[in-house]
């Protein structure tokens, strides 16, 4: 594996990033994490917010075991709080089709948050075919197969703790 963003820089900017959530949401956010990947990022951010915060989960699939979307989604585990009035910050690892993301913030504005926006560690424009936009984004990457911090290829590789574009070899 090559590693494209090394742990130190990947803390430094989820500090930046709690910094900037603290600045926009003073009284405080309701934090969902995307399972399975995305509670690596949430464990660092909620750390790096230093305001009120709500913690759940929901989980959420368009993938199975491939490298690209299935292009269907289905809901795995549905929230235990409810967010109605609620200051919402989506945090998910990855922004890549934008299919996944597209379809849960749907169904979520439907439970009527106050507001409803999302926090993602990476963001892969390049593959985007649904609109999403993050209001906050740790790493613009380019089109490549990323693992670690999280993120896996057929539930390996989450604990790397940099992320690191896995190789064809080990696909």
């Amino acid at each position: 594996m090559r590693v494209l963003l090394p742990a130190e820089t990947i803390q430094a900017r989820v500090r930046e990033l709690g910094s900037e959530i603290d600045r926009d949401y003073p009284d405080g956010v309701h934090l969902i994490a995307i399972l399975k990947g995305a509670c690596f990022f949430l464990a660092d951010l909620a750390r790096a917010v230093t305001r009120p915060a709500k913690i759940d989960f929901i989980g959420i699939s368009s993938y199975g075991k491939g490298k690209t979307s299935s292009g269907e989604v289905k809901l795995t585990k549905d929230l235990d709080l409810s967010i109605e009035g609620a200051d919402v910050l989506i945090v998910e690892d990855i922004i890549d089709s934008g299919i996944t993301l597209n379809y849960l913030v749907h169904v979520l504005d439907q439970r009527r948050p106050r507001s409803l926006r999302i926090a993602a560690l990476l963001d892969k424009p390049s593959r985007r075919l649904r609109p999403v936009e993050a209001a906050y984004v740790g790493f613009v990457i380019p089109d490549e197969f990323v693992v670690g911090y999280g993120l896996d290829f057929a539930e390996m590789f989450r604990n790397v703790p940099d992320v690191c574009v896995l190789e064809e070899s080990q696909a």
